[in-house]
């Protein structure tokens, strides 16, 4: 079995891949002070907790935060007895090409899911990812990754707005019942949720724009199901397109 690892700014998350389908999805916070002793406890404890026994082979991770990376392969070795495939390593072969400007170091996360929506829905998409980021990826008609947008995160920017203005509570993220808020938590309601549908027709309708052909958009992210209610921008959601792109870049790598 393969252990797909998806290490992002936020949350941490472990899937079980049998070869047909993900077992189990666990999470965890993302936490560079976390040891592979720590890992295998947690670990080892849910998957006690679900009653699944995973006799697993082989590891993928894809990691935003570099600092992780280290004790996830102390954790792969020392546990499973493998070396992990790390996304972005040079031994780590991606099935499309990277077509950007030379010496930019592209995120894993954003990678792994060119190779995901391209495996699934061919290429002319944008992916949009919300994450500690949101980010807008650009898929040529031949899968290859081309570039995109990056713009801060929903939840990151409600948390700048909490702490930079005393005034301002902390509020959580809904579709708010009319645009026009008459107090100020739905104010800021309003403001995020309609800000960032703004955001997304927006940079999207711009992206089809400058590419001058028709493009599919796929939504990811905990936060997607929601801003779908506000717009008609999205043609999929994929809630283990990640994860997904981590299983195809392991097949692709073990067929080399």
């Amino acid at each position: 079995m393969l252990l797909a690892i998806d290490c992002g700014n936020t949350n941490t998350v472990f899937s079980i891949w049998d070869g047909t389908r993900f077992l189990c999805t666990l999470r965890t916070a993302t936490e560079h002070q976390r040891t592979a002793d720590q890992y295998f406890v947690w670990f080892k404890t849910l998957l006690h907790h679900h009653g699944i026994m995973a006799d697993i082979q082989d590891v993928i991770i894809s990691s935003t935060v570099p600092r992780v990376v280290f004790n996830l392969r102390v954790f792969s070795d020392r546990y499973f007895n493998c070396r992990p495939l790390v996304v972005g390593k040079p031994e780590c072969r991606l099935p499309v090409d990277v077509r950007v400007d030379v010496g930019t170091q592209v995120g894993p996360d954003r990678l792994v899911n060119t190779v995901a929506g391209f495996d699934l829905y061919g290429g002319d998409l944008i992916i949009v990812d919300f994450g500690t980021a949101t980010t807008f990826d650009v898929v040529d008609s031949d899968g290859a990754y081309i570039g995109g947008a990056i713009a801060p995160g929903v939840n990151l920017s409600l948390q700048a707005l909490h702490e930079a203005a005393a005034a301002l509570p902390h509020i959580d993220v809904t579709k708010p019942d009319h645009v026009i808020g008459t107090n100020t938590v739905d104010c800021m309601k309003s403001g995020i949720f309609w800000g960032y549908v703004g955001l997304i027709n927006g940079l999207c309708g711009r992206i089809k724009a400058e590419r001058g052909r028709t493009m599919r958009v796929i939504a990811t992210g905990g936060l997607a199901p929601l801003f779908q209610q506000g717009t008609d921008m999205f043609d999929m959601f994929e809630d283990n397109l990640t994860m997904h792109g981590l299983t195809v870049i392991h097949a692709y790598n073990k067929e080399g």
